[in-house]
């Protein structure tokens, strides 16, 4: 099979596109003939080596985890799907080592869920793992409620625009952190926007005097070391990306594969109130500029490499 890997850690340079055993095909899981695979901040974290303390890598690595394709073949325990399914997947192993960018995806079941109708393939490889990290966040960890307002750092960006719709699906109110040129973006998605950076506090408060009763962190560092006193009385801050925000009194979400989250996430899409937005797509050998792309920070919405 053609596929995107690397053999060592290192930038973008790194990325080598070329051919690769297919993968075998285990008891609990299908072969996926991938159509796309989306870009996350964790790929290229994962290829400068950044997790080593939590994942051991196998290499060559195949990057991604976002995935969206094809069923050719079920594993002989399989009876959740068959040939010629469209699913999408998390698929996430506790190792660097098979990953998404590939013309081949061995998939365990309990990574998979049904491709949301009305999506492109496009779109639904950028849906499962930015989807689940804003769930989780919002639902799972933080129970936002019907009636609160949730500030949303780098609102513009993957996890942070889903978790704009989802917030406002559940019936909160919205303010989200982004540079002015996606403002008009934000106010399409239903979120109040203002500008990061230095005096983030005023502004936030001239909209919500009295603070936020729920703030998503998809970005880490000095947005995490501001967040907390933007804060109710009661209010929970969440991120995805940094896990001493325990140490601040909040929670973090490493998102998991989780079928009832799925069919939540599947079912906001496909009554209108959630889609995913596209930033650019590329063709899987020009996966590296896919890598710089997310790495720089500014991306609107999903990176995307097309595969099939």
């Amino acid at each position: 099979m053609k596929a995107v890997s690397y053999r060592t850690f290192g930038g973008a340079d790194v990325l080598e596109y070329g051919e690769l055993p297919d993968p075998r095909l285990g008891p609990d899981s299908v072969l996926v003939r991938v159509k796309a695979a989306a870009v996350n901040p964790v790929d290229w974290k994962a290829r400068e080596g950044y997790l080593g303390t939590l994942l051991d890598p196998v290499f060559p690595v195949v990057p991604g985890w976002d995935m969206a394709g094809v069923v050719e073949q079920a594993g002989v325990a399989v009876t959740e799907y068959a040939p010629g399914d469209e699913v999408i997947g998390y698929v996430r192993e506790d190792m660097l080592s098979r990953g998404t960018f590939a013309e081949l995806v061995a998939a365990p079941v309990r990574c998979l869920a049904r491709k949301p109708a009305g999506l492109s393939w496009a779109q639904a490889a950028g849906l499962p793992l930015a989807g689940l990290a804003a769930y989780q966040s919002l639902v799972r960890a933080a129970h936002t409620a019907h009636g609160e307002t949730v500030l949303v750092h780098a609102a513009a960006g993957g996890v942070g625009s889903l978790a704009v719709q989802i917030a406002k699906a559940l019936g909160a109110r919205v303010i989200g952190t982004a540079s002015e040129p996606n403002h008009a973006f934000l106010r399409e998605l239903g979120a109040d926007p203002v500008v990061y950076g230095k005096g983030l506090d005023e502004r936030v408060r001239a909209l919500a005097p009295d603070g936020v009763d729920v703030i998503i962190d998809p970005v880490g560092k000095q947005a995490l070391r501001t967040s907390k006193g933007l804060l109710k009385d009661g209010g929970r801050l969440v991120s995805v990306v940094d896990h001493t925000v325990v140490a601040r009194g909040g929670s973090y979400v490493f998102a998991r594969p989780d079928a009832a989250d799925f069919a939540a996430l599947t079912e906001l899409v496909e009554s209108g109130a959630l889609t995913v937005p596209i930033a650019e797509v590329f063709p899987l050998e020009k996966a590296a500029l896919a890598h710089e792309l997310s790495q720089a920070g500014h991306a609107r919405g999903k990176i995307v490499v097309e595969i099939g």
